[in-house]
């Protein structure tokens, strides 16, 4: 085990702060002297293996460079064919999506580009409550007597009985969820994560298949001597879904969110613009904002509102609709935070008493919206460091949801359970799953589940540790190499930002922000000062701690941005822990 960072093995909030290796440093410092960068980036490149060779084409990723060819996956050729001559034929098309962002972000690229091409597609998403995830019967022999051809988005790869309920239509399915040991009966499963496909390519969420299936048709349009629509156009909704659907940000997805940011910062699609003007994203886009601000909304309508609602924003080119689409999901989004704090308090204590030392955390609750049961169990994971699962029951009726830990696969342990009778449905990917079961099911079922994700060493994950990057100084957190540092992003799941300490700082000015969070300004011996943010802070023992601060010198740990409040930009720290020096 390797030495503590700063010697601090228990931090405010109870983890070990652990920095870059002896080998790491040495990469970052021979890096720093061949390519005349400043080290803290450097100490970035280096933790994202990056060699010398490799700095300039990693700081300003390249769509081209990093595409693949889209044939490469299995049925994408089928599929392409398949929907080039139902949009030569003028056939009618239906989309069916799943109710979360990426379901959204798929959908509306299908809609939009079929638009553009003179046709005007079938929308379908189901209600997340009486209908629940994915393709069912009713819905897809519906769709079958009007269409011909039915797009599955961001679901379907597990739904064997409701597309064979669609005959005599044929459906493709482009979806990134783990499948099952055979396919459902369907013309084309386009899926990185089939599992007879090679899995280089898993790391893709559905907005990123559905992305990669309109570039084969497009081709398939100029071999035929026709042009397509632009598909440069198309990224900011593969960079929303693939923030908001925790994507890894690496190789492909990492251009994709990259480009994505670029042309959401252009201000063209009218969904987009409508939803950050009533987020109040009065700065350049980020991954961040991607993940907090506009995501939640688009999904707000999913989670308690109508389930089409955010499809139906992003593909609009109607301004008026726009706007008042975008507001009614703001006001879904503050009442989704309503109803999940409601739930998270009651999760929380439930946990807590049945304790965060299991390989399983896990909470369930009579009348739990199942609309918020999934982010109340990322509250669970992030406060045990451990995969949680949050169910609620409609009478002897549960739906759940569940979020993981990196290097613990839930989704194929979700489906295992499935496969045992355990659930009545369940599946996801390695970080996220949802599931349904009976009340006779609960207890057996998570007892299973805990015996699956104990094999995979989540029993053995401690509180968390904090890993940093390594030390900087108040006068060294500057603008320039915020700037620089975000070249290396964008920063997301798979792809932590940089996270510095700030070493012998003391409080200058604390204030509590609403409820629970700490605004700050720490000024070191040098008199130079920073502010800070620390979101949560009271639910925490870090609130209390700095608020009391009492003259006390602190090592603060965190992540830098830029803060552009009131027109000007200044350096801004967003703590994540701290601890008493000396």
């Amino acid at each position: 085990m390797s030495n503590a960072f700063l010697g601090i093995e228990t931090s405010a909030l109870g983890r070990r702060w652990i920095g870059p290796d002896a080998e790491l440093d040495r990469i970052a410092e021979a890096l720093a002297q061949a390519s005349d960068l400043p080290l803290p980036l450097c100490q970035v490149l280096a933790r994202r293996g990056v060699d010398k060779s490799g700095i300039a084409s990693f700081l300003a990723p390249a769509l081209r460079d990093l595409m693949p060819d889209p044939s490469r996956m299995k049925d994408m050729d089928k599929a392409a064919a398949r929907f080039h001559r139902a949009v030569t034929a003028r056939e009618n098309i239906a989309i069916f999506a799943d109710y979360d962002v990426d379901g959204a972000a798929s959908a509306a690229q299908l809609l939009i580009w079929l638009r553009e091409m003179g046709i005007e597609a079938t929308l379908y998403i189901p209600d997340r409550i009486d209908e629940g995830y994915g393709p069912n019967d009713a819905a897809m022999r519906q769709l079958a007597r009007a269409h011909s051809l039915i797009v599955c988005v961001d679901c379907g790869t597990l739904s064997h009985g409701p597309i064979a309920a669609a005959k005599p239509a044929d459906v493709i399915v482009l979806d990134h969820h783990q499948g099952g040991e055979t396919l459902p009966p369907a013309l084309a499963v386009v899926n990185p994560n089939r599992q007879d496909e090679t899995g280089d390519l898993g790391y893709l969420c559905a907005a990123g298949v559905v992305f990669m299936l309109l570039v084969a048709v497009n081709r398939n349009l100029r071999e035929a001597g026709q042009s397509g629509p632009d598909l440069m156009s198309y990224l900011d909704l593969v960079a929303l879904a693939t923030v908001a659907d925790v994507a890894p940000l690496i190789d492909l997805n990492r251009a994709f969110v990259t480009q994505g940011l670029k042309v959401m910062g252009q201000r063209r699609r009218v969904g987009l613009t409508a939803l950050a003007d009533i987020a109040r994203l009065d700065s350049a886009p980020s991954a961040y904002h991607l993940g907090f601000l506009l995501g939640p909304r688009v999904n707000a309508g999913g989670r308690i509102g109508k389930a089409d609602l955010g499809a139906r924003l992003l593909s609009t080119n109607d301004a008026d609709l726009a706007g008042a689409l975008a507001e009614r999901l703001d006001q879904l989004n503050t009442e989704r935070r309503e109803i999940e704090e409601q739930v998270r308090l009651k999760a929380m204590e439930q946990a807590e008493a049945r304790g965060f030392e299991a390989p399983l955390v896990w909470a369930a609750g009579d009348g739990w919206h199942p609309g918020v049961v999934g982010i109340v169990a990322a509250r669970l994971k992030e406060a045990a460091n451990r995969p949680a699962v949050v169910i609620g029951f409609d009478g002897d009726e549960g739906k759940g949801s569940g979020r993981s830990v990196s290097g613990v696969d839930l989704g194929s342990a979700i489906a295992r359970l499935t496969a045992e009778g355990l659930l009545g449905r369940g599946g996801g990917h390695r970080m996220a799953a949802g599931l349904s079961l009976e009340r006779a099911q609960l207890e057996p079922a998570m007892a299973r589940l805990g015996e699956l994700l104990a094999a995979q060493g989540a029993g053995r994950l401690g509180p968390g540790d904090l890993r940093v990057d390594g030390l900087l100084t108040v006068r060294a957190a500057n603008i320039e190499l915020i700037q620089l540092l975000e070249q290396a992003g964008p920063f997301g799941a798979g792809a932590a930002a940089p996270r510095f300490v700030l070493p012998s700082v003391r409080v200058a000015f604390a204030k509590r922000a609403g409820d629970n969070h700490l605004r700050l300004t720490f000024r070191d011996g040098a008199g130079d000062k920073i502010d800070a943010i620390a979101f949560r802070a009271f639910d925490s023992a870090l609130g209390p701690l700095l608020e009391q601060h009492d003259g006390a010198i602190f090592h603060v740990a965190g992540r830098l941005e830029i803060d552009t409040w009131g027109g000007r930009k200044k350096p801004k720290l967003r703590l994540e822990d701290a601890v008493r020096a000396g």
